[in-house]
C-alpha cells in the first residue's frame, strides 16, 4: 500500500513538473514535439533572401533553391478578374487584335463609374470626349496624344487597346498598377461610347445609344461639378 503512494505521489510530481516546463513563458515556450509545425519556414515575401540557399536569378549557377517573389505564370490574386498573358512585344501586340472583352454592356451605373476613372486617369491627356484635347496635350509639354474617336481608334480591336492600356503605348505608361484588369476592361468600353459609329455599322443599336447619352451624362455632371 505504501509502495503505491509512492508511485502515485511521483507520478504527479512528474506530471507537474512536465507541464510547469512546458508553460514556462509565452515567451520561451517549453519543448515543442514538432517544431518545424510550430515554426513555419514559409519564405516571407518583404525578407532578405539567404543567397547561399536562394537565388532570384533562374540562369544562376549552383545549387541555390530559384525564388523571385513573383506568383506563378497564369494564376490570379483573389477578386482579380481573367489572366491576360501575352507578352509587351510586337508579336504580343499583334495577337492582341484576337482577344475579345470578358465584359458583358456596362450598366448605367458602372458606366459612370467607368467615367469617372478615365477622367482621373486618361481624361488629362486625351480629354473628357477622347479627342486628345485634354490639359497636358493642349499644353504642349506632351506629343502624340492619341485622338481615340479617330477611324484609327475606332477600328482598334478591344484587345489591342486592352494591350495599350496593360503595358503602355509609345509616351502612354502602363496602367495595371493604377487600374485592376475587370476596370481596364472597363474603360475599353467607356471608349467605345465616346466614338462615332464605325462607317456601315447598324444603326439599331440601341446599346450603343444607351452607352453613349450614359456617357454625355457623365462629362455633363463632371462639368457641372467643376463650375460648382
Amino acid at each position: 500500500m505504501k509502495k503505491n503512494n509512492i508511485i502515485i505521489v511521483l507520478t504527479v510530481a512528474l506530471a507537474g513538473a512536465a507541464i510547469f516546463s512546458g508553460c514556462d513563458s509565452k515567451r520561451q515556450p517549453g519543448k515543442i514535439y514538432m517544431p518545424d509545425m510550430a515554426y513555419s519556414r514559409a519564405i516571407e515575401t518583404y525578407s532578405q533572401l539567404n543567397d547561399t540557399v536562394f537565388t532570384d536569378n533562374a540562369a544562376h549557377p549552383g545549387h541555390e533553391i530559384f525564388y523571385n517573389r513573383r506568383p506563378v505564370d497564369g494564376t490570379l490574386p483573389i477578386g482579380e478578374y481573367m489572366a491576360y498573358t501575352l507578352p509587351n512585344d510586337s508579336n504580343g501586340y499583334k495577337l492582341s487584335a484576337e482577344v475579345k472583352s470578358p465584359l458583358g454592356p456596362l450598366s448605367k451605373s458602372e458606366l459612370t463609374e467607368t467615367g469617372r476613372l478615365f477622367n482621373i486617369n486618361c481624361a488629362i491627356c486625351h480629354g473628357a470626349e477622347g479627342k486628345a484635347n485634354g490639359p497636358l496635350a493642349t499644353s504642349g509639354k506632351i506629343g502624340g496624344v492619341a485622338n481615340l474617336t479617330a477611324e484609327a481608334y475606332v477600328k482598334m480591336a478591344d484587345g489591342t487597346m486592352y494591350h495599350s492600356i496593360n503595358y503602355g503605348k509609345n509616351n502612354m505608361g502602363s496602367y495595371a498598377s493604377q487600374l485592376s484588369r475587370k476596370q481596364r476592361w472597363m474603360i475599353v468600353q467607356y471608349i467605345r461610347s465616346l466614338q462615332p459609329a464605325p462607317a456601315g455599322a447598324a444603326t439599331d443599336s440601341t446599346s450603343k445609344k444607351s452607352t453613349t447619352s450614359t456617357a454625355a451624362s457623365v462629362k455633363k455632371d463632371s462639368t457641372a461639378t467643376k463650375k460648382g
